[in-house]
């Protein structure tokens, strides 16, 4: 997505959920959308894609990431996160459902492990937005606060 003029934390919690739409997660019915800004305001987008072979699935940070450093990114801002639980008859849930994994939705969605060093490799100490499906800023971190002594060769 091109450039823009400094779009709002809730602007890009929105992006987020839209792109959590494109989810393929036929196994957790979590979809999770990211939108992560270049420090000239490119934003780049990504959702989750689940494999029957679990660990080949690759999360909603890592696409948009990958796809940023794929088209040349290298300097970035911040990062809109975002987890919608869905059905099994694939809309998403209004009221939890006992049965199926689900975060509170007041309290926004934090990115994985994985996801956390792989930001901290390519982008240090960002900001991180964890969205709610309401489309509301849940919580915002800087990314050293959810990786303190993050593994790093140099710098």
């Amino acid at each position: 997505m091109p450039a823009n003029d400094s779009l709002t934390r809730e602007e890009l919690v929105h992006i987020a959920i839209e792109v959590s739409k494109n989810a393929v997660a036929p196994h957790s019915c979590f979809h999770v959308g990211a939108a992560l800004e270049t420090d000239d305001g490119t934003i780049f987008t990504g959702c989750n894609v689940e494999s029957d072979s679990y660990g080949l699935t690759i999360c909603a940070e890592r696409v948009a990431l990958t796809k940023a450093l794929s088209e040349g990114a290298r300097s970035f801002n911040r990062i809109a996160i975002i987890g919608i639980q869905h059905g099994g008859d694939g809309k998403p849930l209004i009221q939890k459902d006992a049965t199926q994994f689900s975060v509170e939705s007041h309290s926004g969605l934090g990115p994985c492990g994985a996801c956390r060093q792989l930001l901290w490799d390519h982008c240090r100490d960002i900001e991180v937005i964890g969205g709610t499906p309401e489309g509301e800023v849940g919580r915002v971190w800087r990314l050293a606060e959810l990786l303190p002594a993050a593994f790093q060769i140099g710098d």
